[in-house]
């Protein structure tokens, strides 16, 4: 597959020049075009009709003035590859292909992926979007290339939304939210040219303020990695809501990393790599596309909130909970003026509840409203729900919103106005305050969801930029498994702790060996990857006698027998593992370990490269951390000795990128401080 230019991309969503094929749907697209004022030149192309709403039918690819910017191909499957072939031949900019009946159909069509080949090979270096795709809108330029309706609006900047799904698109299109929508596109099957490609071509236009993705599937990920990095260059945010969340991928039966590692913690601790922020629905992702942009991302995480209703007040303290944000006091210097115009009744806090004594007063709430603007908190917020404009007078809701956008500008704060119902919000109201550098929030949990991601792509933009992911793909075929007689030894060469040992193929055997040792010493049996579960190890054997007695006891489900000295008493188990994402590629898994691993769900997912601070960054944030840290007077635990074995695990996956499949440590004793940390089960599948 050749990729599209970005050149070719450039001159498709933004043309100066549209052809569009085919019948019913192309005639919409050229009055969708009309419809937004769009004054570059149409071209229709039918074999029959001579205009199509006033413009003038061409006959074929070759009696087109010249190759146009963007083409609209609306044809069946099989006459979509003959014209994206000529239009290619054209010098043409890009073609939307709206056909279905390619990959996405092969269970019923077992001719749809080589069509869907032959579709991209006629494109060449042309930029070809789809097949089975809707194609997008430009409200910038008025450019659609879209066959249905839409509910947008021309505007001369705003933000980006990409999806691989036409019907999402549509629905996203309909927001009544006061977001300003700049683009929606649609990617169809990404034959050629994916999301993050178009997204590339959108955020170089100056109109655009920030992205916003709908992600399937990441596809292309060394594109996403250059999205991301021109999004921080640019200083134009993205976000991302990636399905799936639902799916746990690579459930392998061997080990407990295979099962911790699910496929949305391995997209969201990519998404978090690169900077890209991450929302949960699609009401986060336009309520967050909306602070980002008014507001960019924010450099703090302190919010103030203000309602005049203590319920309001505590509905908002409630959303608070279990999200990165902080309500901080209101400081003492702000207390004076806000007694003076709120009065003595009112309980001076954050969130403040202002009561009704400054109702309708303009001047009053501006003052109060200034006054708490002036916390320096990265956003403040005013909790407002507009009245039916059916059956109510909003006058004096109106004059709150005057005042807060009068606080706003006195102060230079940011600020926003939430209803904690989205009806509250209408339309009218939300396009007025967003004009006036005021967001407009739409339920409390997404203003704050808003909130902690734009100060996460903050903090991720103020770290270094990213080292490029390993390669995800692979070679060799058949899987083969090492289990820890020899997975230890390949990762000790790698500088990984493991204890003294040695095999042994009979009780007898195993017997002699353990007193070579020193006592006690640990007995395991070979070939079992769990092997609690199985009843094949045994710890704390004092003598030789001992280590024949459980050895035969295991032998009926032992490949053999690992005779290894016992590990000291740690302050805390760890498991260090790794897994192959399809997507991805390798990622490592850092969490609590031992018997409880999943039971206790306290893991993060690193993707690799890692540096050492990546890795220390990473471990803090485990609940376990506070175990190594030295909880309640235990001693602490060799921090730096662990921080460096997930190191070389991390450096055996790079060495081994193109082989590993999944490796399993656990557990890994974190011993007292000083005292290292030593491996005492290891597991490898690795491509031979």
């Amino acid at each position: 597959m050749t990729p599209a230019s970005p050149a070719s991309l450039s001159r498709l969503i933004r043309p100066q020049s549209i052809a569009v094929f085919g019948g019913k749907e192309a005639a919409r697209v050229v009055e969708q075009c009309r419809k937004a004022g769009y004054r570059g030149d149409i071209w229709p192309v039918h074999p029959t009709r001579t205009e199509v709403h006033g413009y003038r039918c061409y006959r074929s690819v070759a009696e087109l003035p010249r190759g146009p910017d963007a083409a609209f191909v609306g044809v069946n499957r099989t006459l979509s590859v003959d014209i994206v072939r000529d239009l290619a031949a054209r010098g043409t900019g890009g073609a939307i292909c709206y056909a279905s009946g390619f990959s996405e159909a092969a269970a019923e069509l077992p001719d749809g992926p080589a069509l869907q080949a032959r579709l991209v090979e006629a494109a060449g270096d042309m930029a070809v979007v789809g097949p089975n795709c809707y194609g997008f809108i430009n409200m910038l330029d008025g450019a659609l290339l879209w066959p249905d309706q839409h509910g947008m609006v021309r505007t001369e900047r705003g933000v980006a939304i990409l999806t691989q799904s036409s019907n999402v698109a549509i629905s996203l299109s309909m927001q009544a939210r006061g977001l300003p929508l700049a683009y929606v596109m649609t990617a169809g099957n990404q034959a050629q040219t994916g999301l993050a490609a178009m997204a590339l071509a959108a955020i170089e236009d100056a109109r655009v303020t920030a992205v916003g993705l709908h992600i399937e599937g990441f596809g292309d990920l060394a594109m996403l990695e250059r999205l991301a990095s021109r999004a921080r260059q640019l200083g134009k945010p993205v976000v991302a809501l990636k399905v799936g969340r639902s799916v746990a991928a690579q459930r392998a039966a061997l080990s407990h990393t295979a099962s911790l590692a699910g496929n949305d913690r391995v997209s969201r601790a990519v998404l978090k790599r690169l900077g890209i922020g991450r929302v949960d629905t699609l009401p986060q992702l336009l309520e967050t596309l909306k602070l980002l942009h008014v507001c960019g991302p924010l450099a703090g995480k302190t919010v103030s909130s203000m309602s005049c209703s203590g319920g309001e007040a505590s509905l908002m303290a409630d959303a608070g909970v279990g999200r990165d944000v902080e309500f901080r006091d209101l400081m003492p210097a702000q207390l004076p003026p806000l007694r003076q115009v709120l009065g003595d009744m009112v309980t001076l806090s954050n969130p403040l509840d202002y009561h009704t004594f400054v109702w309708g007063d303009r001047t009053k709430l501006t003052h109060a409203f200034s006054t708490v603007m002036q916390g320096d908190y990265a956003l403040n917020l005013l909790i407002l729900d507009f009245p039916r404009a059916d059956r109510c007078d909003p006058a004096d809701w109106v004059t709150t919103m005057h005042a807060v956008i009068d606080a706003r500008r006195a102060t230079g704060a940011n600020a926003g106005v939430v209803a904690t119902m989205g009806e509250n919000m209408p339309e009218t109201v939300a396009v007025a305050l967003i004009a006036a550098g005021v967001v407009p929030f739409c339920g409390l949990d997404e203003a704050l969801a808003a909130v902690e991601v734009a100060h996460a792509i903050h903090e991720a933009w103020a770290r270094d930029e990213p080292a490029p992911l390993l390669d995800a793909r692979t070679t060799g075929t058949d899987i083969i498994t090492l289990y820890e007689d020899r997975a230890k030894p390949e990762l000790a060469r790698f500088g990984v702790t493991v204890p003294e040992g040695k095999t042994a193929a009979s009780p007898d055997e195993a017997a002699r060996l353990a007193d070579r040792l020193d006592y006690p010493v640990a007995l395991k049996a070979l070939g079992i990857a769990h092997k609690t579960e199985a009843g094949a190890v045994r710890l704390n054997l004092a003598s030789a006698h001992e280590v024949k007695v459980a050895a035969t006891a295991m032998a009926p489900v032992a490949k053999g027998f690992l005779v290894e000295t016992m590990a000291p008493r740690p302050v805390a188990e760890m498991i260090v593992g790794a897994i192959r994402d399809a997507a991805v590629g390798p990622v490592l898994t850092i969490g609590a370990g031992g018997i409880f691993v999943e039971l206790l769900d306290d893991r993060v997912i690193l993707p690799l490269p890692a540096s050492t601070q990546n890795i220390r960054t990473a471990i803090a944030g485990l609940k376990v951390s506070a175990l190594i840290a030295g909880y309640r007077g235990a001693p602490a635990g060799d921090l730096d000795a662990f921080v460096q074995l997930v190191a070389s695990v991390a450096e055996y996956v790079a060495a081994n990128a193109a082989k590993v499949e999944e490796l399993d440590l656990n557990p890994v004793l974190v011993l007292p401080k000083g005292n290292g940390v030593i491996a005492v089960d290891a597991l490898i599948r690795t491509r031979s």
